[in-house]
């Protein structure tokens, strides 16, 4: 095999680089954001409940946590490697955007939310309409980090079998005896994807920064 159609190959399990990616990070996002608003606003039995998920699954390394789940999503309702391997990792990354979004909301002054319901809103309304968005901007620059996390964990479904940037470097790292430019590659890529997702998450804080006042 050339160089060329080494690196085609190795370059191809892109795709499902970026697919694991776009079904995690949304599905992690989607779970902490509901779990960050139990933590702050359920009271005190579900604060601690929310606490020990986070620990738990915070404490415990990825790839073991990728097991556990995936053995269990996929024995229940018979899904695939690669969807069962992405819905495991939005599962994991659940607990570090739980407390990315938590931080967030406690970031917003809580004269919002009084102020909020001075003018008539229930407690529902003032989170939905003043607190979330608030907190969504402040979240961008640690939702960032966490979305480059993310596409590099991503990496861990090869274990599953899914045919990804790493696994199939590591086919071509056996097959041709030449694991430095393999991985490398698989490197390189993975630096590509991760630059150019942080740089539209800056375009987007940017985007939705408010204007400093005079």
């Amino acid at each position: 095999m050339n160089v060329s159609r080494f690196i085609q190959y190795i370059a191809s399990g892109t795709a499902y680089t970026v697919a694991v990616s776009l079904i995690s990070l949304p599905l992690g996002l989607i779970l902490g954001l509901i779990f960050s608003l139990l933590y702050v606003y359920g009271g005190k039995i579900l604060e601690r409940l929310m606490s020990i998920y986070s620990s738990v699954m915070r404490g415990i390394p990825p790839i073991v946590l990728l097991f556990i789940l995936y053995f269990v999503v996929s024995g229940s309702i018979n899904l695939s490697p690669f969807w069962a391997g992405s819905i495991s990792l939005g599962i994991v990354s659940s607990a570090y955007q739980m407390e990315i979004v938590r931080g967030a909301l406690l970031s917003v002054s809580g004269g919002q939310m009084v102020a909020a319901r001075a003018i008539g809103m229930s407690k529902l309304q003032a989170i939905r309409y003043v607190i979330i968005p608030q907190a969504f901007r402040l979240a961008i620059p640690p939702w960032s980090n966490e979305a480059a996390i993310v596409i590099k964990d991503s990496s861990l479904v090869y274990a599953l079998g899914v045919p990804e940037i790493l696994r199939r470097a590591q086919l071509i790292s056996a097959s041709s005896r030449q694991p430095f430019l393999a991985f490398i590659t698989a490197g390189l890529i993975y630096f590509l994807l991760v630059f150019l997702t942080n740089r539209l998450l800056d375009g987007l804080e940017k985007r939705v920064r408010l204007p400093a006042h005079p």
